[in-house]
């Protein structure tokens, strides 16, 4: 691994200090004011962890729309080869849900950091469940394919 992805993931670990910057992180994303530079792996987990506070169950809802549209405010076109993706969205938001579980009144902190430490803060945690192939496949940026080498938790 590159000197870099060592710093930058470390980095994603310890970047979130109180429930107010998981807040900051799924408010800005809400309402398109979030810093793009903030828009890393990890904050893309904590605004899961927010999305699926505010939201609950609706959260496989809300969260793609939020993200599209948080996409084209910042300039990243949402196109067959770049911008939102369905498939990592809805894998990550499931994934976040299942490891939250149990975990009832605890902060978003809380909450945050047991996503991260669970492994989640790895950008490449998917390529455990999909085929490079299929993951990065325009039927998976455009809708939910399943996975093929190992199911999600």
């Amino acid at each position: 691994m590159k000197e870099g992805a060592v710093r930058r993931s470390f980095k994603d670990l310890i970047m979130f200090h109180s429930d107010d910057d998981i807040f900051r992180i799924g408010d800005g994303l809400r309402c398109r004011t979030l810093p793009k530079v903030n828009w890393t792996h990890a904050a893309h987990l904590a605004a899961a962890v927010w999305v699926l506070d505010q939201y609950g169950p609706a959260a496989e809802t809300v969260m793609p729309d939020l993200i599209r549209a948080y996409n084209k405010a910042t300039g990243v076109a949402n196109t067959d080869v770049a911008g939102y993706h369905h498939t990592i969205t809805l894998a990550s938001l499931r994934a976040v849900r299942a490891c939250l579980a149990g975990m009832d009144g605890t902060t978003l902190l809380e909450r945050t950091q047991a996503v991260l430490a669970a492994g989640y803060n790895r950008p490449d945690w998917l390529l455990n469940h999909f085929s490079r192939a299929l993951l990065f496949s325009v039927a998976a940026r455009r809708g939910w394919v399943e996975p093929d080498l190992c199911p999600l938790a």
